[in-house]
């Protein structure tokens, strides 16, 4: 470790003395790296279901052979016939399915009345009617998703114009996302946001000043940059997930900010103890780089321990987090130096804050209750896609969502279940097997050309209840089971849901023993075992109670009212894996950060994170408003665990000295060593003499 200190300091020092060519290579990285990253995002997996189990298997078959359905969920028309019309009558369902051939193309597959003459798909009164329609987008990716906004459009204009009597509405699991998407926040939200981005800034410069603030940021964005061009080169020869889009940016914001702040107050007191803005550049960065080395190997090396898993998820994590902790690092060993050695001395003219307030002791003891129920909440916790009335609140989707369950018809519709059944073993059998399942409201095997290919069918199976709920998890586990002998394929777009819960929840418990033990580990090495194991239990804490905050805030809807929505009644499966990775890697890193040679970082790095978040997530995307509300309680939650140990440990007890991990200014040359290049060149011919002349010690 000693020696990774070493060329770290060494690394620092030498990117002073070529700070022009070092900020021109960032510079390449961030223009031309970021045009890159744009361009190649589609090597990442966009599903966001990588689970890896049966069900993925399943709808990546179905999606191969009819290009449609599986992953991305139907489409659903509802039509709502005046008084003295019945859908039920041949003419109604007959115009019902004429207008949707029209309103879309040639070989999509459609479930309706007209096609199974089956009354599971009219309302009780046999008023309303609804269709499945499942436009050929293909894979879930964001090009898919762009394809299902346009198929929404048309399908709603074509039908209220092939039908101007009737109320006619589309919607769906997506269209009531898209919705949500581009719904505008109102007037209290937007103000909150503004809020909340002021806050930031302000704070970001209290802390760093106006000048040294942008630091941080260019730090971010060049880190950022960086592990993402690593991830998309790895997404070639290994499956990786779009969720790392997510956690790269976050993550390098946090690190950033922190090792900016380190640094920055270190150049400070090298300017106020007489050094030039040069010599005090590179004199900081050498007595900060141990103790920036040590977070990077520790958060790395507990990340890169995911890799190993075969979990799909689980190992992008591993991947981004590992990535983020290297280029960060170094973006701070490197770009940041050379910029600070060409700030002049009055850019730190104020000196570093005096003594702060210590937190009293009972709050203190209250966080560590917060933070004990938390985790436990975690326990509790739902993993799913939330339920389709807490997508949105307003909006054409949402108009027939209502539509639907007013006529007495249940939300489980939205989601029906893709069964592939192989050559030989009787669709219409499997049908009837599924129908016999408690919790199936339909069961049909279409004799469509859309519906058979090669010999192949397809079977779909509508559920009465939404899969993220218990009776909708029980009806597909049913479906599985009743299916098992059949050689049919179970697939859909809310199986992947308790697949995830299956195929990676299940993994957790050992991921979080891997990343603990790596990370005790290395930081033991360098540190004492009682400074390591206080590291690791300082992270993994934060960790789970930011998702187990999830559960009273959204699941159970604490502050779901503040987007006018019902509870979600589970969190989007995937954002609890994001959340626990980026509270696992910011407050181990912050915990490393500040029981090093350099002290606590300064307070106020959590909220910087926080407050954008927050502002990002405050509006009508329910989806997005609870990752980022994870994120941003994720990294207040570090913070206020650190500085709750701090309070309540015995101020008495004598510090135990450590090994040091960075070299301290005293020891550090007057003026920074040549560099290589910088050398004086010899004259040809000339020879070093061997042996010293005899009046050189005079």
């Amino acid at each position: 470790m000693r020696r990774v200190e070493r060329y770290a300091a060494g690394l620092a020092r030498c990117c002073v003395g070529h700070r022009g060519l070092v900020c021109l290579l960032w510079l390449a990285v961030l223009l031309v790296g970021g045009a890159a990253s744009a361009a190649h995002l589609d090597r990442l997996d966009q599903s966001f279901t990588a689970s890896g189990q049966d069900g993925s298997r399943a709808n990546a078959a179905i999606i191969e052979r009819y290009g449609s359905g599986a992953g991305v969920a139907p489409l659903v028309a509802v039509v709502t016939w005046p008084d003295g019309a019945r859908g039920r009558s041949p003419a109604a369902a007959a115009r019902l399915s004429a207008g949707v051939a029209a309103s879309t193309p040639p070989g999509t597959r459609v479930l309706s009345y007209a096609e199974t003459g089956d009354p599971a798909f009219l309302s009780p009164d046999g008023r309303t009617a609804y269709a499945l329609v499942h436009p050929r987008v293909g894979r879930p990716d964001l090009a898919g998703l762009a394809a299902v906004a346009d198929a929404t459009t048309r399908l709603r204009t074509g039908l209220r114009a092939a039908l101007p009597e009737a109320r006619v509405n589309v919607t769906g699991v997506l269209p009531l996302q898209q919705d949500s998407a581009t719904a505008r926040p109102g007037l209290a939200l937007q103000l909150a946001r503004a809020a909340c981005v002021l806050a930031a800034v302000a704070l970001l410069v209290l802390v760093l000043r106006p000048l040294l603030s942008l630091l941080a940021l260019l730090l971010t964005a060049v880190s950022s940059v960086a592990a993402l061009l690593v991830v998309l080169a790895l997404a070639g020869s290994t499956e990786l997930s779009f969720v790392v889009v997510y956690l790269i940016p976050v993550a390098a914001l946090a690190l950033s900010v922190r090792r900016a702040a380190l640094l920055v107050g270190a150049w400070r007191a090298e300017l106020a103890g007489g050094s030039g803005p040069r010599l005090a550049a590179h004199r900081a960065a050498s007595a900060t780089a141990g103790t920036a080395a040590l977070g990077t190997l520790a958060g790395g090396a507990a990340f890169a321990s995911l890799a190993v898993f075969p979990v799909p998820f689980l190992r992008s994590i591993g991947v981004a987090g590992a990535a983020v902790c290297g280029t960060a690092a170094l973006a701070a060993l490197t770009l940041a130096p050379a910029l600070l050695s060409w700030l002049p001395g009055r850019a730190a003219d104020r000196p570093p804050a005096g003594a702060r307030r210590r937190t009293p002791r009972l709050l203190a003891f209250g966080v560590l209750v917060a933070l004990g129920l938390l985790t436990g909440a975690a326990g509790l916790l739902t993993a799913g896609n939330p339920r389709a009335e807490a997508l949105v609140a307003h909006g054409p989707a949402r108009d027939g969502l209502d539509q639907l369950t007013a006529a007495g018809i249940p939300s489980g519709v939205l989601n029906p279940l893709d069964v592939q059944v192989p050559s030989g073993a009787g669709p219409d059998r499997v049908a009837a097997a599924a129908r016999t399942v408690p919790g199936v409201l339909a069961a049909a095997a279409p004799r469509g050309a859309a519906w058979r290919h090669d010999g192949s069918a397809l079977v779909a199976v509508v559920p009465t209840a939404e899969p993220m709920t218990p009776a909708g998890r029980r009806t597909m586990a049913d479906v599985r089971s009743a299916l098992a002998g059949t050689g049919a394929l179970v697939g859909g777009s809310g199986v992947p849901e308790p697949d995830l819960v299956h195929g990676v929840y299940r993994a957790v418990p050992a991921a979080l023993v891997a990343v603990g033990l790596v990370g005790f580990l290395v930081v033991g090495r360098v540190r004492s075992a009682g400074t390591a194991l206080r590291a690791v239990l300082c992270a993994l804490v934060p960790a789970v109670a930011a998702c187990g905050l999830l559960v009273p805030l959204w699941q159970y809807g604490a502050v779901s009212w503040l987007l006018q929505v019902p509870a979600a009644g589970a969190v989007t499966g995937w954002v609890p894996l994001v959340v626990g990775a980026f509270g696992f890697l910011d407050a181990l890193d912050r915990c490393l950060l500040a029981s090093g040679p350099g002290g606590p970082t300064p307070r106020g790095g959590g909220l910087v994170v926080a407050l954008p978040l927050l502002a990002i997530g405050l509006g009508p995307q329910v989806e997005l408003a609870v990752l980022v509300t994870g994120l941003g309680g994720a990294a207040l939650l570090g913070p206020a665990l650190f500085h709750a140990l701090t309070t309540l440990r015995k101020p008495a007890l004598p510090r135990v000295p450590e090994r040091p991990t960075k070299p301290t200014t005293s020891d550090l040359p007057a003026t920074p060593p040549p560099s290589y290049w910088s050398r004086p060149r010899l004259p040809r011919g000339h020879t070093i003499p061997l042996a010293e002349p005899s009046g050189h010690g005079q």
